[in-house]
């Protein structure tokens, strides 16, 4: 489901999903009709716009969040550096798409989102937290947590932040899909954090996603 302001928008990338193998969209929706029609039409994966001028995302976000089965949602949003956007992913959101996504790459990102990955460039992310300097700053109790994870937890959380599902990072690392759930299991409860999202984020600011964490995880998993 696409929920913009824009009908534009919303016909573009009704357009381009539904041309790609496997992917239907169920609904379209401005802003204030999108919690509603998620009710109905219980899609899998919503994009959804950050800014709208009816009822912004975020409001949207946390509405969609209180449903006994939210889907999975990846905010949209014009720049990378969206002032928002670290709040939608503290908030549960599944990643974010920029509007100018190249058409050839929209279709796999939702379908990542769709298989249980993160849609957020690393690149992307620390853009964000370095013009949030007081939001990424490393709170030592938060930091801390990241040290209680064994060598393979660390890899597959660095997966993890780079957008990878689950069978994915089994595959990078040769492992099965079910090890890399139980990792991922764990992972999440020693950060004690809810979401992909989250992790990927404490991975940023403890630095395991700095060029040498990413090397080491990528030699770890060879």
């Amino acid at each position: 489901m696409v929920v913009d302001d824009e009908a534009l928008v919303r016909s573009g990338f009704e357009l381009i999903l539904n041309a790609s193998d496997g992917i239907q969209v169920v609904a379209t929706a401005a802003g204030a009709q999108a919690a509603d029609v998620i009710r109905r039409e219980h899609p899998d994966v919503v994009l959804l716009d950050i800014r709208m001028p009816d009822v912004d995302g975020l409001t949207v976000l946390r509405e969609i969040q209180t449903l006994p089965e939210p889907p999975t949602v990846a905010m949209l949003t014009t720049f990378d550096t969206d002032e928002y956007i670290l709040t939608a992913l503290r908030s549960g959101a599944a990643g974010f798409l920029l509007k100018d996504t190249e058409p050839e790459q929209l279709a796999q990102l939702v379908r990542t989102l769709a298989a249980g990955g993160v849609v957020m460039s690393p690149k992307a992310s620390r853009t964000l937290l370095r013009g949030h300097p007081g939001a990424g700053a490393p709170q030592d109790a938060d930091v801390a947590r990241v040290n209680l994870l064994s060598d393979r937890e660390r890899d597959v959380l660095v997966l993890i932040a780079e957008g990878l599902s689950n069978a994915d990072i089994g595959t990078r690392i040769h492992l099965s899909a079910g090890t890399v759930k139980d990792h991922v299991s764990s992972i999440l409860t020693k950060l004690r954090v809810s979401s992909r999202v989250q992790a990927a984020l404490l991975a940023e600011r403890a630095g395991l996603l700095s060029d040498d964490g990413a090397d080491a995880a990528r030699s770890n998993g060879r």
